[in-house]
């Protein structure tokens, strides 16, 4: 199978299933992506532990900080304790939510993550601007966030501090 044929067949199996976790099944979400396709995630009750990516989705899905998995126990672990069986969107956790599957814990959670998605995309202006200084003065609010990297908010005072000797 190439390469391409099997991306499509796995973006399909993602995208389209409606994926309920069973019993042995965990929803977690992921914290930090130490490399090795390996991924540090929590539990609704606040466990941290390692997942593995199994192969099928090496080089076709990305996971990022904030996401969330529905990952299979693994028995013989000591550092990694599961593996990672479905990667939830946000129809995924949308309908979680309605059938009541979904922990309390990670409820704000997926609120404020979906909140944030809609911050970061910039609205269109009504009209176009004649001027090229007010759209300079307005500062980079309008840019598209990374949620990979971690915000870092810096106060106007701690700025002008600096720049002052």
């Amino acid at each position: 199978m190439s390469q391409a044929t099997k991306r499509k067949h796995v973006v399909k199996e993602l995208l389209g299933e409606h994926m309920v976790p069973s019993d042995q099944q965990q929803i977690v979400r992921v914290l930090r992506t130490p490399g090795n396709n390996l991924h540090e995630v929590e539990t609704a009750e606040g466990q941290r532990f390692l997942v593995s990516m199994p192969s099928k989705y090496r080089k076709n899905i990305w996971i990022k900080r904030g996401d969330f998995l529905i990952v299979d126990p693994i028995e013989e672990g000591e550092k990694v304790k599961a593996e990672i069986s479905f990667v939830l969107c946000k129809d995924h956790v949308r309908s979680l939510q309605k059938e009541g599957l979904w922990p309390e814990a990670f409820s704000e959670v997926a609120e404020k993550h979906n909140n944030q998605n809609r911050q970061a995309q910039p609205e269109l202006p009504a009209e176009p601007q004649s001027s090229g200084e007010e759209s300079s003065s307005e500062g980079d609010a309008d840019l598209f966030v990374n949620t990979n990297r971690r915000q870092c908010h810096e106060s106007e005072e701690e700025s002008e501090e600096e720049e002052t000797p």
